[in-house]
């Protein structure tokens, strides 16, 4: 058991300091930090160095494109608010390297960039914060940590992976609303949002058996999944909104309802559909992609963008499943 205290006020932050972290070969572990804000740079540099990390390279991103040839590091750190062509190019180019090398990414963004950075990512598996805090790059940097041989105290058996990511899910909600307390914050900020410990929860394939022989049925109309999807957001205008978060299922709705519609989905509009935080959507997106259950396909128009769909195994159970509950395109009551 660890305990992490990890104070917003710089008086407090000798409480983040750890002792150097190293690799199975015993090498120091090493970061590279890059963004264009000078600021935000500083402080990762700062909780990076706190957290045991050598600092590789501090810069931006056009100073590290135009001039260096130094190595990756384990981590590299990036903040990136504003997207056009060139920071495009050089993100892209970064997630090859960081997929060849095996380095691991944090990067921060806004919602407005999110669709152009999420297209930039398709090798090296980062993660993706939106909106980003403080507090979420250094739970982020102890994502990192917890894939390091010599840190890690055992591998998670299959079927601990994804209640630990329903586990870290709440202690976030409950971590926003006491944040929410505390004077001084902003309101509608973040809160600490755990990452889960791992990209690999693969979901178990006896869960997804289908009765051979029988006819596979066809998805409703989008209009009917829609009525279900507004049915279960009507809940919201009567009790607390968080007594029915599920965004995995918010996720498959919506994009059930978008494949019956013949309609592409962006990153940025399916985590507004889940209905969580950004952050915290985009780590299910991730971990469901993982498990074969959604699949990430490349705008043939636009190489910067990615969309999210639904794999066909995936629709074939979700049509299954709206014919065991009754959904027909002209249904008159559809349940939540």
């Amino acid at each position: 058991m660890f305990a992490l205290k990890y104070e917003e006020d710089e008086s407090m932050h000798s409480d983040f300091t750890y002792q150097p972290v190293y690799d199975g070969a015993g090498c120091q572990l090493a970061v590279t930090i890059l963004g264009d804000r000078a600021a935000e740079r500083d402080e990762m540099q700062d909780d990076a160095l706190a957290a045991g990390f050598r600092v590789l390279e501090c810069c931006s991103l056009e100073e590290f494109a135009s001039g260096s040839s130094e190595a990756l590091g384990d981590l590299v750190l990036v903040d990136c608010i504003v997207t056009d062509a060139a920071t495009t190019a050089i993100l892209s180019r970064l997630d090859m390297r960081a997929g060849k090398s095996g380095a691991q990414m944090v990067v921060s963004t806004s919602m407005a960039a999110l669709d152009t950075v999420f297209g930039c990512f398709a090798m090296s598996g980062a993660q993706i914060l939106v909106d980003a805090r403080r507090a979420d790059r250094v739970i982020a940097m102890g994502q990192v940590l917890a894939h390091v041989p010599n840190l890690r105290l055992r591998e998670l058996a299959e079927e601990d992976r994804l209640m630990l990511l329903r586990l870290t899910e709440q202690v976030g909600e409950i971590a926003q609303r006491l944040e929410g307390l505390s004077p001084g914050q902003r309101e509608g900020g973040g809160a600490f949002r755990l990452e889960a410990p791992t990209q690999q929860w693969r979901g178990s394939d006896e869960g997804y058996v289908v009765k051979r022989g029988e006819a596979a049925p066809r998805l409703p109309s989008g209009a009917a999944i829609r009525d279900m999807i507004r049915q279960r957001q009507t809940r919201a205008e009567f009790f607390d909104a968080q007594l029915f978060s599920d965004p995995a299922w918010d996720i498959l709705l919506d994009l059930a309802a978008s494949r019956a519609e013949r309609r592409q989905v962006c990153v940025t509009s399916l985590c507004i559909a889940a209905a969580v935080p950004a952050t915290t959507a985009l780590r299910w997106i991730s971990q469901m992609v993982e498990a074969n259950l959604l699949v990430r396909i490349p705008d043939p128009h636009d190489r910067r963008r990615a969309h999210i769909a639904l794999a066909d195994a995936t629709a074939d159970l979700m049509a299954r499943y709206f014919q065991a509950i009754g959904v027909v395109e002209q249904s008159a009551a559809i349940p939540a």
